[in-house]
Formats: C-alpha cells, structure tokens, sequence
C-alpha cells in the first residue's frame, strides 16, 4: 500500500519533471527561431525602403517626374537644383522569396517627393507622387512611373503595369503616417524652415 507522504512526494516530482521538460523545451524552440534569422523579411523591406528613397532621392527628378509639373531648375551659375526629398512605401518585390537585397531584380511602391526650394513650405513645394516601379537590376536602378495616357485611364495602367496584388494596394494605401511624418520633418531641413 501506498502511504500519504509518498504519494505526495511523487506527486511533487512529477511537477517538477513537468516543469523541467517544458522550460528545455521553451528554450530549444527559443534557439531554434533565433538561429534562422539572418536575413529577417523587415530588415530586407527596411533595406529596400532605404534603397528606393535614396534612389529616387539621387536621381534627376524629371526620371519620376509626372505630366504637368515642371520641377524648378537653378538659375545660372554655381547654385545647384534644389534637393528632392522623398517619402517611399515598398508594396512588394520580385522574386517574392528574396532573401538578400541583391537577390531583389523589381520593386512595387509609391512614391512622395517634394522638390525642397530655399523657404518654400511643403504646401507651395512642386510634388512628384504616385506608383512607381524599380528595376534594380540596372544600376543606376531604373525608374517607371504609372501615369494615365490619352488612351489609358489611370487605374487601368496601374493594373497593366503592377502585378494584382501590389496593383490593389497601390489603388488603397500611399505612405504610411509615420514615413509622412519623416518626409515633412526632412523636407522642412531641406528648405531651410
């Protein structure tokens, strides 16, 4: 017969071997997500983010330049065009299952910039938006924009240019309010404000 005091005793170890059994197995689980994450999908969109920014940042503003906005040129001499400030989203890229940044060839976002004058607020600045398409296979990356053609409406050419599932997050989302925010506060530095 089993007394009082030894059954409780065993029954005192088995939570304890439970215990120990689930505590190497939390750890186990916890070493084996940390040793796979060298190449973590947000650190590739947060390098994709910073390449197309600065890309589109660098490049003459009329290679994302839209129909009907002139962008202000220096005058003569030694001043130079003012900056292009810019605020990115990156919907998506091609091949989907990158895991490097050079392993990416097309990336689907959209595109705010502001072409930063000395003194002139974000409000009266000359704006380049909308979808834009990158080929980083090029170097520099190419850039295509969706514009809307005499023939074509607006959606209609996004939908002929962006795969369908970046072309209905194009047709909803533009920046987030947090890169909104960023593009403002570096504009204004930009234009002396």
């Amino acid at each position: 017969m089993i007394s009082r005091e030894s059954f409780a005793g065993w029954y005192r170890n088995r939570f304890l071997w439970v215990a120990v059994i689930l505590a190497v197995t939390a750890g186990t689980v916890v070493l084996a997500n940390s040793a796979g994450s060298e190449a973590e999908p947000a650190d590739l969109q947060a390098q994709i983010t910073a390449r197309m920014r600065t890309t589109l940042e660098q490049a003459d503003p009329e290679q994302h330049n839209h129909a009907g906005h002139d962008v202000p040129q220096a005058a003569t001499g030694a001043a130079a065009k003012p900056p292009v400030i810019c605020g990115v989203r990156v919907y998506g890229y091609e091949p989907a299952g990158a895991t490097a940044l050079d392993d990416v060839r097309t990336v689907y976002g959209f595109h705010l910039c502001g072409v930063a004058e000395q003194k002139r607020p974000w409000d009266w600045a000359v704006k380049l938006a909308g979808p834009v398409i990158m080929d980083m296979s090029t170097q520099p990356p190419g850039i295509q924009v969706v514009e809307a053609t005499a023939d074509v409406m607006f959606v209609d050419r996004l939908r002929e240019m962006f795969p369908t599932r970046y072309a209905e997050l194009a047709v909803k989302e533009a920046l987030a309010p947090s890169e909104m925010t960023e593009l403002r506060r570096r504009y204004d530095a930009a234009a002396g404000l």
